[in-house]
């Protein structure tokens, strides 16, 4: 149930990724769960660099789901083809084609989870509110580390959208697992340009998004996130009533999935999905 490298194509463009699938070959998994990357990672985030028994993929496979984990563009193999990495609606275009892709040779079972982290979230969203009618069904969206209001200062500061943000990235060090900020740094990339010009207007963006989504949804917070402003606020109000609902994660930071608490997290996630499984007398 390792996870295993691919390459999957984008419309011509490559995206590189990790799959874990469950054990027995044969069998259908129950979900696809297509992970999607924060700022200045990689796939490798779903893959617990400090061990990889605890990971989003690892835990997926061992529970019967497929978990792709994509390199979102601009990072990974797309890299030298989108120097300056794209857009977050061309990043949800070309991430959609490499599902497409690899949905055309393996089984999905019966849908898609899109979870996503931070940045990532706004990829997920977008392609929520826009999912194409030839990808297998969206059964709902878990997104983590994503609000609509950024915190006081989170983004007014430019060392704020650096790598060194440690309080906003990470929250209390003794969080996560030893060996988690040595083994993490194969997971760093540099955050192409195009990924900061959409940053003031989202906000806005957030609204008109969620107003279109009607999976279920479901926004997970670490208790000490420090990029969103979670204060007195509906956070599910942009979305369609009863759409979305909000989880509160105890004992990680803002990169929840890395800290010792993330199984807890994994579980949740895969217990949302398999929520929403169509049941046997049900279309998918």
């Amino acid at each position: 149930m390792s996870a295993r490298p691919l390459t999957l194509d984008a419309d011509g463009l490559p995206l590189s990724a990790l799959v874990a699938e469950p054990a027995e070959p044969a069998a259908q998994p129950r979900a696809l769960v297509l992970a999607v990357h924060g700022r200045g990672m990689r796939a490798a985030y779903f893959d617990g660099p400090a061990d990889p028994a605890t990971s989003l993929l690892a835990h997926g496979a061992r529970h019967g789901h497929t978990v792709l984990a994509v390199d979102r563009p601009g990072h990974g193999a797309s890299a030298a083809h989108l120097p300056a990495g794209a857009l977050i609606a061309d990043q949800g275009t070309a991430i959609a084609a490499a599902l497409a892709d690899y949905a055309r040779t393996r089984p999905v079972g019966a849908g898609v989870l899109l979870l996503a982290h931070s940045f990532g979230g706004k990829i997920a969203l977008h392609l929520a509110a826009h999912w194409p009618r030839h990808l297998p069904p969206l059964l709902g969206v878990d997104v983590s580390g994503l609000a609509q209001h950024y915190a006081p200062g989170a983004w007014d500061r430019a060392e704020t959208l650096a790598a060194g943000a440690t309080r906003l990235n990470w929250g209390p060090l003794n969080l996560y697992p030893p060996g988690t900020f040595h083994a993490a740094r194969r997971l760093l990339t540099p955050v192409p340009a195009l990924e900061n010009r959409e940053l003031a207007t989202w906000p806005a963006r957030f609204a008109r998004l969620a107003a279109r989504i009607h999976v279920p949804v479901r926004l997970t917070f670490a208790d000490h996130e420090a990029w969103w402003n979670l204060d007195g606020q509906d956070l599910t109000a942009a979305f369609p009533p009863g759409t979305a609902t909000v989880h509160h994660h105890r004992g990680a930071g803002h990169n929840l999935s890395l800290a010792r608490t993330a199984p807890a997290y994994h579980q949740n996630a895969l217990t949302f999905a398999d929520h929403h499984l169509p049941t046997p007398h049900q279309p998918a």
